[in-house]
């Protein structure tokens, strides 16, 4: 036992490497995350105090902690026996499907990026790319949620700035948490929107185990309290249009609900640009087969370099007007207390329904529908024509273009002119042959909410 024992230096070496990273390991690891766990909840319990809606312990569990809650859920332990049923496989095989489709889903939520990264960035996009504003149509309801319960933010899709946009404005409601698609699923893209809390979703799969996944995360998000953001039209408007709703997340949502339970209360959001950044990319993929949107690195790349090049020689302008209306909340278990029929496609239509009233008008939107409603118009023509349409829409609505129509027509027919969606000659604005595409894409978006009788 006490006898001198010769080991070669490198072997010495790598026994010290080992005892250490046991050390490391097993003493000092968990008093450092228990330090920083500690200081974290500090700092979210003083967030907490100034937010409408509190972060909820669910939102800071450990992402580990998280997927095997899901993959040990009794529901989903039934979905993985039937799937490997169904399949002819092995329940192990099936049960490690079901952890990999968890482990795609579940975001790993970073208060410190989402307060002091994400915030400031989404504020700072916003207001150098537009003029943004905020409207509330029932700001005393917004203000008497429940704190305790679970808020779910849904919206059109008009655009990806909407995630920019709505995080910036909810920022003093809560941390969002989005339900993302495929296309964020691009490393490292997909590290910093998982630590924003956001949670991925194949929107076109037809894989039962897969939906039991994320029917579960959803329940359990639900269920806890996390404010939610979604986007029910299931994707970015081709044609600018409203689309009808997908009800998969709303099903899920709706299915889940004890109205014992803590209450969902669901706040429309509507959306819209005087530019929508990816207008032309949505017009092409509208004409083409699929919804493949060919946007280069290198397109986007020039398209950014250009904007510095305005900016450093003093020319850049901004694109115009961003507006983001807050509609009436509407409440589940009200909803679920009165009707009969589907509580899914009656909180679907309703949804909707309010989202269409709350779309903004903006002047490149009606600068729009007035030329494809009238044709060649002169100056006056225009405004004369634009005040009568304003004057039939609620003041919500435009907001405050309703006592200044000139100006809104002023600034729409500066924007779509330099598009190239317009002509002026000898005094008359006319609609370009070559602009006709994006003509419509701007007016769909307000097509709904103006005069029939054009």
């Amino acid at each position: 036992m006490t006898k001198t024992v010769e080991l070669p230096l490198w072997l010495f070496a790598l026994i010290l490497l080992f005892a250490a990273v046991t050390f490391a390991s097993h003493f000092l690891f968990p008093s450092v995350r228990w330090f920083f766990r500690r200081r974290l909840e500090r700092a979210v319990a003083r967030l907490n105090e100034r937010l409408d809606q509190p972060i909820q312990p669910f939102k800071l569990t450990r992402r580990y902690d998280m997927i095997q809650r899901i993959i040990y859920n009794p529901q989903v332990s039934q979905a993985i026996a039937d799937h490997a049923r169904a399949e002819g496989i092995p329940e192990n095989v099936a049960f490690q499907q079901a952890r990999r489709y968890a482990r795609e889903i579940v975001p790993s939520f970073s208060a410190s990026l989402y307060f002091g990264v994400a915030i400031r960035a989404a504020r700072f996009l916003s207001n150098a790319l537009y003029h943004v504003r905020l409207r509330q149509l029932d700001e005393p309801a917004l203000r008497a949620i429940d704190r305790e319960a679970t808020v779910v933010f849904v919206m059109n899709h008009r655009s990806n700035m909407d995630y920019v946009l709505v995080t910036y404005l909810a920022a003093e409601r809560s941390a969002l948490s989005y339900a993302v698609g495929e296309w964020a699923q691009v490393w490292p893209l997909s590290r910093l929107i998982r630590a924003m809390g956001a949670y991925f979703i194949r929107r076109r799969s037809r894989n039962d185990l897969y939906r039991a996944v994320l029917a579960c995360y959803v329940r359990l998000a639900t269920d806890a309290g996390v404010t939610q953001a979604m986007f029910p039209e299931g994707g970015l408007s081709l044609t600018g249009a409203l689309m009808p709703p997908k009800l998969g997340l709303l099903k899920y949502i709706a299915a889940g609900f004890d109205p014992d339970g803590r209450d969902v209360v669901f706040v429309p959001v509507a959306l819209n640009y005087d530019r929508v950044l990816e207008d032309r990319i949505l017009i092409s993929a509208d004409k083409g087969t699929g919804r493949r949107f060919n946007a280069r690195i290198g397109v986007i790349a020039r398209h950014v370099l250009r904007q510095l090049g305005l900016w450093a020689t003093g020319r850049y302008r901004r694109f115009g007007e961003a507006v983001v209306t807050f509609g009436a909340p509407l409440s589940l278990a009200a909803l679920q207390a009165k009707g009969e029929g589907d509580v899914t496609d009656r909180l679907a239509e309703t949804l909707m329904r309010r989202i269409a009233d709350g779309v903004p008008v903006l002047p490149v939107p009606l600068v729009a529908w007035l030329m494809l409603t009238y044709g060649t118009m002169t100056r006056a023509e225009v405004d004369a024509r634009a005040r009568a349409a304003l004057s039939t829409l609620p003041a919500s609505t435009v907001g405050r273009f309703a006592a200044d129509p000139h100006a809104a027509t002023e600034a729409g027919l500066r924007a779509l002119c330099e598009q190239g969606a317009i002509r002026s000659e000898q005094g008359r604005y006319a609609p370009d042959p070559q602009g006709g595409d994006l003509l419509q894409f701007y007016a769909n978006s307000i097509r709904h909410l103006m005069p029939a009788e054009g």
